[in-house]
């Protein structure tokens, strides 16, 4: 890696700090300020960081974190808060007062520009009362602040008013030898006169009070009157791609089938974890796994790559052996009914799989056994006798998930017999405390039995190469390489590949006839085997390493099997396989404040979404929404009524159906004339740098950051209709009507923009604006290419179709009846998430005997707050006594909340993983 920093620039402070502070192993250069380092970037742009990959790295906050990651500190929820906060309101206010001391003498002014930021940073430190911004250890926020900070708190020139808590925090971190250092290479011990030059070079800020606006340089910033601020060369780009042509041929038509990897062509090979056979997909599965891997590989083809997207149903092992018993089926049979049940629910939601198969093949048979035989052939599997639990009531051998009991090391009392679930630590059954049989609930038994085991310990050096190489070029969630570190760092043991069951491929050793594959050393094969039954060419994608990119999706339970295990496997085969470049990983969806479960009737499972009367795409865009990236979600009712009629209805809808109705109402249904005006050319700037942010943030699979940029596009585009009342324009004169007819045409073409950019989200909605538009089907492939090309879809003259509204409101009756359908037995005892307001939460609550509304208000708040302050100590992972004692006082208010409410006090049951 390589550091690019130039000397009296405060970002590069910040960078070269974190550099210092983590220790990385990283060469610096110093350049000037005018110097190209990332050639896509049309300015210079410092600091920069270049990958071992290639690529480039170059805002001062993301290279920050990625320093402090590359050190194992991953960043907490408390700390992204930090980074946002500085990002989008500190800098802007940090440029002006920089601005003003350096280049206007003005220093005495600073203090009033700068004081709104520092009360704010001042009075969250003394609240919180900790040493540091996110607890008593150094993060990368405290970095970050201080880098941004310390050209103007170390001036003892400028008086910025008594601010105590910030100040001794300040010389906290500015007394760490690894600041010291960073800020005597930058500022060269000159301070603020150091920052002349660099300071020269950066355009006029605008005199900001300190709204949510974004860094100088990084997006367009915000007038006093809250206007989006251009220059006139971003204007002059966007008009000049505004009149661009169409791209001739469309990416649809060019799939075919069987899709396969092309010399010329970006090939990327998409996975999603495989479902398990024996039950229905709830919600949580769906968004973890399948669709969030649709979203992608839709938003893949319109970028021009070349895709493949495959997935199935995971069919062998105990647990189908259980469901065939329970419903009086054969194994096979279970698996052909719920593997129907599971493509029915899929297509429903409208998941796009190139291919969706199943394990239970003959070519998964073919497959797993040549791994097997390869890494037999090449020693990386040892015999060893193990002790197993066995329920003597069942009479079997208990598969790893079959059996429940105590955590050894962290005593959760739900661990499964390979994993738990709380501390993620690996788990041998038989160390489990007060073992039981899931099936029966009785106490199993230990007894032996020899099994053949996956030698990690020696591939473990071969392991560590390929994933220091991965992670680094790759786009890993970052859970993904927590989680895959904390296996590594505890140390790889062996590992099972074998078990004691009748209902799986079968292992071809003559001395373990008897047995079959521990699903965990199959389930993974089973990509390669459903991709060999959609092609017989399927060697080319999966042993094609150095032309295929392969993107795994999964909930974070499933990450050291796809990182560590079958990576191994792979390894060991030596057979040239294709190995994961990105892997991306979800935390847990919830249900309302507790988990899913079918046998209690809680929670929404994918066949019963289609019995709703919301359509699939409804679905589709709330659970994209609230998508657990960095964090475990829930899915609240109100909460999707409340971004149903107000993201989509009031915001999105409204925007496309106004446009077009203009069109038809007042323009005979054809796009008129546009005469583009400074107004016109602003929005259109704004418009394509929101689309550039979108494509940045989609090709880093950060699906709900996309989102967000599609509905900040219609907010734009809702608000440039209210200023200009084309409705009202159009009964005026010429000029005037002229007016309303630029103002229309750009807005439908805006909406024809973001039909391209739904499209991966809500692939029926983008389908029926495109419909409503009359739009040429080259506008699919034209707009996502390159950093992205907003041009004129619908010229003047361009017929559109029938337009009518695309969403309905959620009505609040309508809501509360689907909450206490889905509210299974948890439905007298259920709450509101955190994410809802509490005024929305209380509004939600029927008044019922004995309830007090006022004093349920208060305590809604007070509930919010006290889960916040949980949630902020179990990222810091404090003292478990402390978390302990702060979880209490948050039930406690819980049971005040029921009781205030006229409800039952007893809590939910607890959180835990879904299956």
């Amino acid at each position: 890696m390589e550091l690019f920093v130039s000397e009296g620039n405060p970002h590069c402070l910040k960078v070269l700090a974190a550099l210092e502070v983590t220790g990385v192993q990283c060469g610096v250069q110093f350049i000037s300020h005018e110097e190209k380092v990332v050639p896509f970037l049309s300015r210079p742009a410092l600091p920069a960081l270049l990958l071992p990959s290639g690529k480039h790295l170059f805002s001062s906050n993301t290279i920050c974190r990625y320093l402090f990651e590359l050190n194992g500190q991953e960043s907490s929820n408390q700390c992204n808060q930090w980074l946002e906060w500085e990002a989008t309101v500190l800098q802007p206010v940090l440029l002006r007062a920089l601005h003003m001391a350096v280049l206007q003498g003005k220093g005495s002014e600073v203090s009033s520009v700068l004081q709104g930021s520092l009360n704010v940073l001042d009075q969250s430190l003394c609240k919180a009362n900790m040493t540091y911004l996110t607890g008593e250890a150094v993060s990368v926020a405290d970095v970050v602040l201080w880098g941004a900070l310390h050209p103007v708190l170390s001036d003892s020139s400028l008086t910025l008013g008594d601010h105590k808590s910030a100040k001794a925090w300040f010389d906290r971190v500015a007394a760490m030898r690894g600041c010291q250092s960073a800020a005597q290479k930058v500022l060269q011990g000159k301070g603020l006169e150091a920052m002349k030059g660099y300071m020269q070079k950066q355009p006029a800020p605008q005199s900001n009070q300190g709204r949510d606006t974004q860094p100088c340089n990084s997006n367009p910033t915000e007038s006093e009157e809250g206007e989006c601020v251009v220059s006139e060369k971003e204007m002059e780009a966007a008009v000049f791609t505004w009149r661009k042509d169409l791209n001739a041929c469309s990416q649809e038509a060019d799939k075919q089938h069987p899709i396969m990897p092309q010399e010329s062509k970006r090939n990327v090979l998409i996975t999603s974890a495989l479902p398990y056979v024996n039950n229905v997909p709830h919600l949580g599965n769906i968004i973890g796994c399948v669709l969030s891997a649709d979203v992608f590989s839709r938003y893949c083809r319109l970028r021009g790559w070349n895709v493949l997207y495959i997935c199935g149903t995971d069919e062998y092992g105990t647990a189908t052996e259980n469901k065939a018993r329970e419903e009086g089926l054969t194994p096979k049979q279970i698996c052909d009914k719920y593997h129907a049940v599971h493509s029915s629910i899929y297509k429903w939601f409208q998941i796009g799989f190139d291919f969706f198969g199943r394990t239970t093949t003959e070519k998964q048979t073919q497959i797993s056994q040549d791994i097997f035989w390869r890494l037999h052939k090449n020693g990386f599997l040892v015999e060893d006798t193990v002790e197993q639990l066995r329920c003597e009531n069942c009479q079997r051998f208990l598969a790893d998930r079959f059996v429940e009991g105590t955590c050894p090391h962290c005593s959760y009392p739900e661990a499964r017999g390979d994993q738990c679930d709380k501390c993620g630590r690996l788990i041998n059954a038989v160390e489990l405390r007060e073992p039981q049989c899931k099936v029966c609930r009785q106490t199993p038994v230990i007894r032996s039995s020899k099994h053949l085991f996956l030698d990690l310990p020696k591939l473990e050096t071969q392991l560590e190469q390929w994933l220091e190489r991965s992670t680094s070029s790759g786009d890993w969630t970052a859970n993904a390489k927590q989680i895959t570190r904390s296996w590594i760092r505890d140390g790889l043991k062996p590992r099972c590949i074998t078990r004691d069951l009748q209902w799986g491929t079968p292992v071809p050793h003559p001395d373990f006839k008897d047995k079959v594959f521990y699903v965990w050393f199959d389930a993974p094969i089973g990509y390669l085997s459903i991709t060999a039954n959609y092609t017989n060419e399927w060697d080319k994608w999966w042993k094609n390493p150095h032309q295929v990119e392969l993107y795994n999706f999964m909930a974070k339970d499933n990450v050291p099997f796809h990182s560590v295990v079958f990576p191994c496997s792979l390894l060991g085969a030596q057979d040239n396989y294709t190995l994961v470049n990105h892997l991306v990983a979800t935390e847990y969806l919830n249900y309302e404040d507790t988990k899913f479960s079918k046998s209690r009737g809680v929670g929404v499972f994918g066949d019963m979404a289609m019995d709703t009367g919301i359509p699939s795409d409804v679905w589709r865009f709330y659970l994209l929404y609230v998508r657990p990236e960095g964090q475990d979600s829930a899915f609240s009712w109100a909460d999707m009524a409340l971004k149903n009629n107000s993201e989509l209805l009031n915001n999105l809808g409204n925007f496309i159906n106004r446009g077009g109705m203009f069109v038809t109402k007042f323009f005979g249904g054809c796009v008129p004339a546009m005469e583009l005006q400074q107004e016109d050319k602003k929005l259109l700037a704004v418009v394509g740098w929101e689309l550039q942010q979108y494509i940045q943030v989609m090709d880093k699979v950060k699906i709900r950051d996309g989102l967000k940029h599609i509905l900040n596009i219609s907010r734009h585009g809702n608000q440039y209709i209210q200023v200009n009342e084309p409705w009202k324009k159009i009964k005026g004169g010429e000029s005037e009507r002229q007016r309303a007819g630029t103002v229309t045409g750009v807005s439908v073409n805006i909406a024809c923009l973001l039909s391209v950019m739904l499209l991966p989200y809500m692939p029926a909605v983008s389908q029926t604006i495109r419909d409503q538009l009359n739009a040429p089907q080259s506008c699919i492939n034209t707009m996502l290419q390159g950093p992205g090309t907003f041009v004129c879809a619908l010229r003047a003259g361009h017929r559109i179709g029938t337009v009518s509204p695309l969403f309905q409101k959620l009505e609040a009756d309508q809501i509360e009846a689907l909450k206490k359908r889905f509210g299974g037995q948890q439905n007298t005892a259920s709450a509101q998430p955190a994410a809802v307001p509490a005024a929305a939460v209380v509004a939600e609550v029927k008044a019922v005997v004995g309830s007090d509304p006022e004093n349920a208000k208060q305590l809604a708040k007070a509930v919010a707050e006290q889960g916040d302050k949980v949630r902020a100590l179990k990222s810091q992972k404090a003292e478990k006594d402390l978390i302990t004692a702060e979880v209490s006082k948050l039930l406690d208010l819980k049971k005040q909340l029921a009781l205030a409410e006229g409800k039952n006090p007893e809590p939910a049951p607890q959180k835990g993983k879904k299956k």
